[in-house]
């Protein structure tokens, strides 16, 4: 009887295909536990917080805005919508937020400029920011060329215009005004009277600050003290003037 060969069973080997899947599951593995221990590693938190710029906003107000905190995630920390969240308070015009690793925030503010001063109810003086916002200055010390703000109501809406205006007027030609008192009428409701440094009393209107300014320091520069108007026109009367005006009036009666 004739022998009958039996074939050789081949040895199963594993594909090249199957190994490289092995390998990057693997991989990706490793690469997630590397993560997560890097995440909840100290490396990875927010360790110091630094405030540039801050001069009338407290480091707390603005902690509290930009949602930062000790410990937070560094890497979760987006720079424009920290720093669009701090323009949302009053007294910031602009904030810039940058990183460093490991662990340091840096939050930069420009704030809105000082334009006046004013007294609260409580008789505490307050810088006014051309924003309108009040803020104290307890910390900050007093810019003696500013004007002082008298019996405006807090909810004016032309004391914040008169802010603006003010801030959009050099320094040097706002210096000489002491004191900036509401005088509204049927005609200007946004009327105002200045009083100067210099003894000028001055009746203007806040729409038109802006542009009369310049006519207000010709006038204080080469003339007495005396009543200037800067409405729809420009006058100007010496206060000795009037004062004889009055004599006279008071003699002819007599």
């Amino acid at each position: 009887m004739p022998k009958t060969r039996i074939p050789l069973l081949k040895e199963d080997k594993p594909s090249k295909r199957k190994n490289r899947k092995i390998i990057i599951i693997l991989a990706l593995l490793f690469t997630a536990l590397l993560a997560v221990i890097f995440f909840r590693s100290s490396i990875s938190k927010i360790t110091a917080i630094e405030m540039q710029g801050d001069k009338y906003t407290s480091r707390e107000k603005l902690l509290a805005a930009s949602g930062l905190k000790i410990g937070g995630q560094f890497f979760a920390v987006s720079g424009d919508t920290v720093g669009k969240a701090l323009e949302g308070l009053d007294t910031v015009q602009e904030a810039q937020v940058s990183k460093k690793f490991p662990g340091v925030v840096t939050i930069t503010v420009k704030e809105y400029p000082a334009v006046a001063y004013e007294l609260d109810q409580a008789g505490v003086l307050e810088a006014i920011l051309s924003s309108g916002a009040a803020v104290s200055v307890t910390d900050t010390g007093i810019a003696v060329e500013k004007p002082i703000l008298t019996n405006w109501k807090a909810d004016d809406p032309y004391k914040t215009k008169l802010c603006q205006a003010l801030a959009g007027i050099p320094n040097e030609l706002t210096s000489d005004i002491s004191e900036i008192v509401p005088s509204p009428t049927l005609s200007f409701p946004d009327r105002i009277k200045l009083y100067t440094r210099s003894r000028f009393e001055v009746i203007t209107a806040i729409s038109l600050l802006k542009d009369k300014v310049g006519y207000l320091n010709q006038v204080i520069q080469t003339e007495e003290p005396g009543l200037i108007k800067m409405l729809e026109a420009d006058s100007y009367v010496p206060f000795h003037s009037e004062a004889e005006d009055n004599g006279e009036d008071a003699a002819a009666q007599e």
